[in-house]
């Protein structure tokens, strides 16, 4: 067969894949759509449900890019008179998606600036002797950094993962039969501390920013910047303490001292030179806007104004220009299909949706205690993980139902929202695909499919009980539950 045939054949295998998972879609929602409407809902809350869970499955099976599928869904739903065109657009005047907008263009200016390559650099040149301390080095830069990436795709792939690759292989670690010299651990090490990092606040991570929103609109419970971090604390800290050392366990790095790490670091830092105006500027205004953020409780400014404001200094300052904010294609495909999606959470929580379902699921679950109820919904939350490509698509389909049914069942509404919202980000890593992170550090080619899955398993469970068990007992001494 002649290579040209070949390319046909393969292109036509494609495109019937393609259209396969298009069909599979479509029939999940005219399914939905078609059945006999149960008793408290309405035609038309019923049928956006219907659409709602045909563009779930187009993000989980994902046959075009998600912009694509938002939009169908979209001019679908309009179409057919569910929603107007004001119902439509909803989604794209909310502050969560010009959030999550604003902290791509933060990542872009602190990666063009080099300034998270240097606060890295600077930790491993002082404590990156041996490959535990390096462990916990690079977890402790990950975590600085995550104050000021709010993106932790952005985070892993423009400033951790480059680094992580540079130190492994000058240490001799590359993919393949030296990989797990010190490669391996480093990999699990980073993608596995940027969860809890995505944790430890509100801006950690996009997805923390739509769980905030469903959270207020839904359960009525109002998270601010200061008390997400709050929250986070104490889990936060006991995670990042043992979780490097864990990894260190069961995943043992075959170099056990590191003493070129430091060499890397000086001669890094050396060819950086001194910190440029555009550095110093930045940091300025990042120190600013965390302020803001932490403050906003008491200020009432929304983080989306702080973080706006924020854009509009470093344009001012030219640390990034009009032309980086146009090239970030990231932003903007973000917000066509978060900003679609969250529209059409919007609108059924808007329609009274979520109420029919939390009263059906009450009077299913009547007598059942709370507790082993909530245990048993984390559990499907986080393993549920399996079933989809990607954090933000899990976030989007299940965190609206799960603190439905949390509180139907009794439990108290801070403690079922701040449970779910920290595992959000816990299961970050638990495969290969199902956050940005962790296809960019796979991607490397330091850990085997299998080997990560094992990995993965292990290590969010034991933060999952980590955050579950000290996380509950930590926000009752805090009065938030």
């Amino acid at each position: 067969m002649s290579s040209l045939a070949l390319q046909k054949r393969q292109l036509l295998s494609q495109m019937q894949y393609k259209w396969l998972r298009i069909i599979i879609c479509v029939l999940v929602g005219a399914v939905v759509w078609n059945i006999p409407i149960p008793s408290g809902y309405t035609p038309q809350n019923w049928h956006l449900f219907a659409v709602f869970i045909s563009t779930a499955f187009g993000f989980m099976l994902q046959p075009v890019t998600l912009g694509v599928v938002t939009l169908v869904s979209l001019t679908v739903a309009s179409i057919f008179g569910i929603l107007d065109v004001k119902g439509v657009l909803v989604g794209y005047s909310a502050d969560v998606v010009w959030l999550i907008v604003a902290a791509f263009l933060f990542s872009r200016g602190l990666i063009k600036t080099g300034l998270g390559n240097r606060i890295a650099y600077a930790l491993l040149q002082r404590f990156g002797s041996s490959s535990l301390k390096l462990g916990y080095t690079l977890a402790i830069s990950d975590v600085i950094i995550s104050f000021c990436v709010p993106s932790a795709t952005a985070r892993c792939g423009g400033i951790m993962f480059p680094i992580v690759r540079s130190v492994a292989e000058v240490s001799g670690s590359k993919p393949g039969s030296t990989a797990k010299k010190l490669g391996a651990y480093l990999v699990q090490t980073v993608v596995q501390v940027d969860s809890i990092a995505a944790c430890l606040t509100l801006t950690g991570q996009a997805g923390n920013l739509l769980i905030v929103a469903f959270a207020s609109k839904i359960a009525g419970i109002e998270i601010s910047w200061s008390i997400w971090a709050l929250a986070a604390f104490a889990p936060a800290l006991v995670s990042l303490l043992v979780i490097p050392y864990f990894i260190h366990k069961i995943c043992p790095p075959e170099s056990q001292k590191t003493p070129e790490t430091k060499e890397i670091a000086r001669q890094s830092l050396k060819a950086m030179g001194k910190m440029s105006l555009h550095e110093k500027i930045l940091c300025a205004i990042l120190i600013l806007t965390v302020l803001g953020w932490a403050t906003s409780g008491m200020t009432k400014i929304s983080a989306t104004v702080i973080a706006l404001a924020g854009v509009c200094l470093m344009l001012l300052a030219e640390v990034i220009k009009w032309k980086d904010v146009t090239e970030e294609s990231g932003a903007w495909d973000t917000l066509v299909w978060l900003g679609g999606m969250y529209g059409l959470a919007d609108n059924l929580s808007r329609s009274g949706f979520f109420k029919v379902f939390a009263d059906w699921v009450q009077v299913s679950l009547s007598g059942m205690p709370v507790f082993p109820v909530l245990v048993i919904l984390i559990c499907i939350y986080v393993f549920s993980a399996y079933f989809f490509a990607g954090g933000i698509p899990h976030m989007l389909v299940m965190y609206p139902a799960f603190i439905t049914v949390g509180i139907a069942v009794g439990a108290p509404p801070m403690l079922v929202c701040l449970l779910l919202a920290f595992s959000s980000s816990l299961y970050q890593a638990i495969t290969h695909y199902s956050s940005g992170p962790a296809a960019i550090f796979f991607a490397g080619g330091y850990i085997g499919q299998r080997e990560w899955w094992k990995l993965g398993f292990i290590v969010t469970l034991t933060n999952v009980l980590i955050w579950s068990i000290l996380g509950t007992f930590w926000w009752k001494v805090l009065g938030l539950w």
